[in-house]
């Protein structure tokens, strides 16, 4: 035998194994979990607006320019507050005119009075007809009419003058302006809106085919932009559906500590458990250490026959230790158990 061919065949023999080992050290091995199924109600979602439960537009009840604005967007008020200032003058020249029209009828009414009095004296005695004491009594009567009706135009001036400075109906957060000082605000104009803070809830319109499946849904949650998942404390599906987009609305009241919330923002809303046309559906369940997420990112290692690729899913909230997969698996695939480790080089999926 070859001396020098011994020699390289057994160096060629520990360099593979010496490869060898420096692989298995690279290799990174990281077990996997499938995609499992059960048959439950169908996890229905939906996208809501969060809305407030009180809510008021305050609007101009007599003409005017806007003279002041004394609130904006955002700011707290009391209830009684100054909001809004409107020009006066006319209402105030109103009301000196139906002042004086009162005072005018006053005098009116103590002569046709008096003269009433001296008839029926004149009549007493024979010096009159009882025709002319008839006029008297009846041009009486008619100041006094005349009289109640000044009053009431009074008053009625009195009620406009106190619109020209409106105040806040209730104590709230002022949701939007609709006028800038200067503004010419007509009767029925809206000038701003108020809300009550602390009373929200989400308004889902849904589709009028799904109605019936939500009156069974075990579990439905709000999920805020927080992260937050919020039990409603009440629902209410309204009885009548949009005639164009076929649509029932679907409101959910928010429980009170909800103060990061405002209204306007989107959220979505999970019905679990709800049974939809043709029976029970199969839902796509996934532990919850699985799903990595980073920031807006929510996504697991889908397992490849060479190695791990990141695709991004939807779930619903955590219930106990699993996750609903909304969109993005199918059932049957096989998923990294450590998202974390699978990403490293070398990962290699194994079953447990």
């Amino acid at each position: 035998m070859n001396p020098f061919r011994s020699l390289t065949t057994a160096l060629c023999l520990a360099l593979a194994a010496s490869t060898a080992q420096a692989a298995d050290a690279a290799r990174v091995n990281v077990p996997t979990v499938v995609v499992g199924s059960s048959v439950a109600g169908a996890a229905l979602e939906f996208d809501a607006v969060l809305q407030p439960v009180h809510q008021a537009t305050v609007m101009a009840q007599v003409g005017g320019n806007v003279l002041a604005l004394r609130v904006k967007a955002g700011d707290s008020v009391k209830r009684g507050q100054p909001l809004v200032r409107l020009d006066d003058r006319e209402v105030r020249a109103n009301t000196a005119r139906s002042d004086a029209a009162v005072a005018q009828a006053d005098a009116e009414l103590r002569n046709a009075q008096q003269a009433a009095e001296r008839n029926r004296e004149l009549k007493k005695n024979g010096f009159i007809s009882q025709a002319a004491l008839d006029s008297a009594e009846n041009q009486y009567r008619a100041a006094q009419a005349a009289l109640r009706q000044t009053q009431a135009a009074r008053a009625q001036a009195a009620v406009a003058q106190g619109f020209t400075e409106l105040v806040a109906p209730f104590e709230g957060v002022v949701l939007a302006t609709h006028v800038e000082a200067g503004d010419l605000a007509l009767p029925g104009r809206a000038l701003l809106t108020l809300y009550e803070p602390g009373r929200l809830r989400a308004v889902v319109q849904v589709p009028a085919s799904l109605v019936p499946a939500l009156t069974g849904a075990r579990d439905v949650q709000v999920l805020l932009p927080d992260g937050r998942a919020l039990v409603p404390s009440a629902r209410e599906l309204l009885p009548t559906a949009d005639p164009v987009s076929q649509t029932v609305e679907w409101r959910l009241a928010l429980p009170a500590a909800t103060a990061s919330a405002r209204p306007g923002q989107t959220v979505r809303v999970l019905a679990r458990g709800a049974v939809v046309s043709g029976g029970a559906a199969a839902r796509l369940t996934l532990p919850a250490q699985a799903v990595l997420r980073r920031g807006e990112l929510t996504a697991v290692y889908v397992a490849l026959p060479q190695g791990f690729a990141l695709r991004a899913v939807r779930v619903g909230p955590v219930a106990g230790d699993t996750v609903d997969v909304l969109a993005g698996l199918r059932a049957g695939e096989r998923v990294a158990l450590d998202p974390v480790r699978a990403g490293l080089q070398g990962a290699v999926a194994v079953n447990p």
